[in-house]
């Protein structure tokens, strides 16, 4: 397996990827799929913040198996040095480490980045393999939303996971944080 920053030319494959967890299950609280250049356009502007947006492939010019990426938190100035991950693996890729290896390296680079705080936002309080997968790789309970969103007929939770990076809270920040303005 290959783990390499998103391209282009991966966004059928993030498109199909998401698209399948958008409509089968609740990791994401959208509900319509949204096509390649949608993706893309959200690689692109994950990428332009010089946050990590990356790949599992099967090999060098293989099928992608799955992809990780750090986002902004908030939109807000306070939250410049928290990004939040997402963590998607193609549904034939599940149960084959394909999420910890794409994940390990996007927070890895977030603490290369300066970033003092991950937080996961998990739909499901029944979502057993993100929650098992974030606490594998160092993230402490932070809460459980109740019924924060409806989807597929039923009242879904949110948990929040966070993993602290460069000693968190414990020394102030360095360094500029996230670039907030997507410029």
């Amino acid at each position: 397996m290959i783990i390499r920053a998103a391209e282009a030319r991966d966004a059928d494959a993030l498109a199909a990827i998401y698209g399948h967890a958008v409509l089968h299950g609740f990791g994401t609280f959208e509900e319509v799929p949204p096509d390649a250049a949608a993706m893309d356009g959200r690689r692109t502007d994950v990428q332009r913040r010089g946050l990590p947006y990356l790949v599992a492939a099967e090999d060098s010019g293989g099928r992608v198996l799955g992809f990780a990426y750090a986002s902004p938190y908030r939109p807000r100035p306070g939250y410049r040095y928290t990004a939040e991950d997402s963590v998607y693996v193609a549904p034939d890729a599940v149960g084959r480490g394909v999420g910890r290896a794409v994940l390990g390296p996007v927070i890895a680079a977030c603490e290369a980045l300066g970033l003092r705080q991950l937080v996961a936002v998990i739909g499901d309080s029944g979502n057993a393999a993100s929650i098992g997968l974030h606490r594998a790789l160092g993230f402490a309970d932070a809460g459980v939303g109740r019924s924060f969103g409806f989807k597929h007929g039923r009242w879904v939770d949110i948990v929040w996971m966070q993993k602290a990076l460069n000693r968190g809270d414990e020394t102030l920040p360095s360094g500029p944080g996230i670039d907030l303005s997507g410029n």
